[in-house]
């Protein structure tokens, strides 16, 4: 009788050790990425620059686009392609790319704040698919988001594969994905509510604003991406 007793109380710490390891992932995985996440960056400013005119679907539609990239991105990691992301002219590509993109998007914003035939959009106006494409684009061309995901991101995914192997990947992506489609979701929410009380004189500086922010942006990705 005492040695079932003794069992049951071994079972019972394994199973306390095991879930306080869990818990300690998933406190880890949450509180490294969220960092990232909440961080103000293009798809950040191009969430609230459609969010003002679409409401939640767009920062929904942004965030399963922007989850769609990343899963990709942290599958090759997992898989080993590190040495060939790391490669600088693989770095210097995505770098240009994107602060072209950018630039491009953000000029079009301004244009389009300023011309006096500026009209706020509908959800007629915009499809699913756009949304989709520029969620794409902005992640996807990001090289902030890629150097992150090289550096804090892969040990994160190390401890992943430590923790479970590729199970364990794709659990560590679980625990993340959802302050993306959270966070997105409710900043594009909150833009619409806030275009509702600020009016159109306003909204069409906001949108000016918002483009500078993507040029920023722009600018920042090719002075720190080519080589002089």
């Amino acid at each position: 009788m005492y040695l079932q007793y003794i069992r049951k109380i071994n079972y019972l710490v394994f199973e306390l050790s095991s879930f306080m390891d869990v818990l300690h992932f998933v406190s880890t995985v949450i509180l490294i990425t969220a960092s990232g996440a909440l961080a103000p960056g293009p798809l950040f400013f191009a969430t609230v620059s459609h969010g003002v005119r679409l409401g939640a679907k767009s920062g929904f539609v942004f965030s399963i686009a922007h989850s769609i990239v990343e899963s990709a991105l942290i599958l090759l990691l997992a898989s080993g392609l590190v040495p060939v992301a790391n490669e600088s002219i693989i770095k210097i590509a995505i770098g240009v790319a994107g602060g072209v993109v950018l630039l491009f998007f953000g000029a079009m914003q301004i244009r389009g704040a300023l011309t006096s035939n500026y009209r706020e959009t509908t959800q007629k106006d915009v499809t699913t698919q756009n949304l989709l494409l520029t969620g794409l684009v902005f992640t996807g061309l990001n090289p902030f988001f890629i150097v992150w995901w090289l550096t804090a991101g892969a040990n994160l995914i190390l401890l992943a594969l430590e923790f479970g192997s590729f199970a364990g990947v794709a659990f560590m992506f679980l625990c993340h994905v959802w302050i993306d489609i959270v966070w997105l979701t409710l900043v594009a929410h909150f833009a619409k509510m806030g275009t509702n009380v600020i009016g159109r004189s306003w909204y069409r500086v906001l949108m000016a604003v918002f483009g500078l922010a993507l040029i920023y942006y722009g600018l920042t990705f090719l002075t720190s991406t080519l080589p002089f």
